[in-house]
């Protein structure tokens, strides 16, 4: 790795440098020696930024913590990969290379923010005319790269960030993974664009689940920050609009919860017991350590969660606390499993991947061994052979953002290649007008891209550079002692539940009565949904831009209430329903049907 980063001037000097932002240029210099330790970097005609979470954040003042295997190294290997398709693609940018500049965002924000400052370096003037040599000789100044475009963040939270920046240089911004509604306001975040549906669409999704299976009191929980705030924000407000959703209660996550605050959490939940459905806008490790707070308390079979997608289909956060997340329906961008991607990946060695500076790190996690002397495992671990083999020697399972990794990748390279058509008719390589990339243009073309991404699907943006709302229902299952996430519908602007009531296997045991009252409140649903799916649609049209306005409004919820602890909201219809309910009815387990 070349390590010219080092310096900004060859020659032993003393200067001072004049530019613009002050204030950048001194975030600049504290992470300037480091950047190409820390950093992918591959030459070529244009360079793409890369934004992607290797590792999560770091405890007690330490910016970077463990290894992400999955949401880190998969995911910025699925760049490389859309990378290495695109430069061998005779039909798509020929003649012109794509390079990368890769950098890792440690899960947080702040981080992030100083990290992405070495995208606009080749932007930001600089005036050498008080620079003095020691030896009189003139500074060679190191050329950064020239950063036409960014992929990524994964969080709402970085790329909001981020996005603050860029726009300032007009560097236009794909992500691959940020939901929170508040992206979509195109007045502030004007150059950032997204393959994945903003939370507007997610939370319709989910207040058409929690309707159609006949719930009308439950509590939200949300991790503080823009995509969990902002999500159960626009929960509450689609759930007020449509009626006959109750918020019992509204709590939050905060970003450094003291210890005990999740047992703490799960104490407020109880306090309204008849409120047992529990719609989540929470992160991965949240969501771990809400159940196994929900685990020690003894509440198995208790709530019922609705999680986001955040939650999706992921192992980590149900592992070791499967009883207790039995049930939970949760919900994903409708996705794909790339083949092309998992030969790559499986195929990817120490010998073969020296451009990953991640890749050896990824190595020992992955196998649980030591690289040689400078490994960073204790002694007591056996050494790494370089024989093993991803898949055959460990476990793997493709990351579900992949996709929409390649996807965003594509999207530049489709905006990149219709410009040059533009602008360079009949030029082989990059004309002088591309020479210098122009960012609100290249905006344009983004925003104008329609092809069939990796899934086959259409990748498309709206005006606000959203992509459409497309989503898979899963509930989590155990049947005979194995577990799964089961696709039980679709969401595609409306809900499509492929699903019938697996009487025999439900959350929790129930006396004959209470399945009486089980099947006398859901059979006329159930009915609808498997002989009549075309009622099953809401009954009140609303404006999306009403959703989205509202879920980027920054004011707190002023209901009867809000100032209690954890963020707690309740309103007096909410505490109606809780004196006057006597009983609540447990969440059957669901199958799939037969799909179209």
């Amino acid at each position: 790795m070349v390590n010219e980063g080092k310096r900004l001037v060859s020659c032993h000097c003393f200067f001072l440098l004049t530019v613009k932002f002050y204030w950048i240029l001194t975030l600049m210099q504290r992470t300037h020696g480091q950047e190409y330790a820390h950093s992918i970097r591959l030459d070529g005609d244009i360079i793409l930024g890369g934004l992607f979470p290797v590792h999560a954040k770091g405890d007690r003042g330490v910016p970077c913590g463990e290894l992400k295997k999955e949401k880190g190294i998969h995911r910025l290997e699925a760049m490389l990969y859309a990378i290495d398709q695109i430069n061998k693609d005779p039909d798509l940018l020929a003649n012109i290379t794509l390079g990368v500049r890769i950098l890792d965002t440690c899960s947080r924000d702040t981080y992030a923010l100083e990290q992405s400052l070495t995208f606009v370096q080749a932007l930001i003037e600089k005036d050498g005319s008080d620079v003095k040599c020691a030896n009189g000789d003139p500074p060679i100044f190191t050329k950064p790269d020239k950063i036409s475009g960014v992929i990524g963040a994964a969080a709402s939270s970085v790329s909001i960030m981020v996005a603050n920046i860029l726009r300032l240089f007009k560097i236009p911004q794909v992500s691959y993974a940020s939901t929170a509604p508040e992206l979509s306001d195109n007045t502030r975040y004007d150059f950032f664009s997204r393959v994945v549906p903003p939370d507007s669409y997610q939370a319709q999704a989910m207040v058409d689940i929690v309707t159609a299976l006949g719930w009308n009191y439950v509590s939200t929980l949300a991790s503080e920050g823009n995509y969990g705030e902002s999500g159960v924000e626009a929960f509450t407000q689609i759930s007020r609009e449509i009626g006959g959703v109750c918020i019992a209660q509204s709590l939050k996550i905060p970003r450094e919860p003291r210890p005990g605050e999740f047992e703490k959490i799960i104490r407020r939940l109880l306090e309204t017991p008849n409120a047992r459905a529990v719609i989540m806008f929470a992160n991965e490790d949240d969501i771990r350590r809400i159940l196994e707070a929900a685990k020690k308390a003894n509440q198995s079979g208790h709530f019922l969660w609705i999680g986001s997608d955040s939650w999706g289909s992921k192992i980590s956060p149900v592992q070791q606390q499967e009883e207790i997340a039995e049930g939970a329906v949760t919900i994903l961008p409708k996705r794909t499993s790339i083949d092309g991607f998992d030969r790559y990946f499986r195929s990817r060695t120490l010998a073969n991947n020296r451009r990953n500076v991640w890749f050896a790190e990824f190595w020992e996690e992955n196998f649980g061994c030591k690289l040689g002397s400078h490994g960073k495992r204790n002694s007591n671990i056996k050494k790494c052979t370089g024989l093993e083999r991803i898949a055959r020697d460990s476990a793997y399972e493709q990351e579900g953002k992949v996709q929409f990794v390649i996807d965003a990748v594509y999207s530049m390279a489709y905006a990149l290649h219709n410009m040059h058509k533009d602008l360079c008719p009949g030029y082989i390589g990059l004309c002088p007008r591309m020479s210098t990339i122009d960012g609100k243009e290249l905006l344009s073309y983004i925003r104008a891209v329609n092809f069939n991404g990796s899934a086959g699907t259409p990748v498309i943006f709206n005006e606000n550079g959203d992509a459409p709302g497309r989503y898979d229902i899963f509930q989590y299952q155990i049947t005979n002692k194995s577990t799964e996430y089961k696709v039980i519908g679709q969401w595609t602007n409306q809900l499509r539940l492929n699903m019938y009531i697996q009487t025999t296997t439900l959350t929790v045991s129930m006396s004959l009565s209470a399945s009486v009252s089980l099947g006398m409140l859901y059979m006329p649903k159930v009915y609808i949904i498997i002989f009549h799916p075309e009622q099953n649609v809401q009954k009140r049209k609303r404006s999306f831009k009403a959703v989205v306005t509202a879920a980027t409004m920054q004011s707190k919820l002023t209901q009867k209430g809000n100032d209690r602890p954890n963020g707690e909201v309740k309103t007096e219809l909410c505490e109606s329903l809780e004196t006057n309910s006597k009983s609540s009815v447990d969440f059957p387990m669901v199958k799939s049907g037969s799909t179209s």
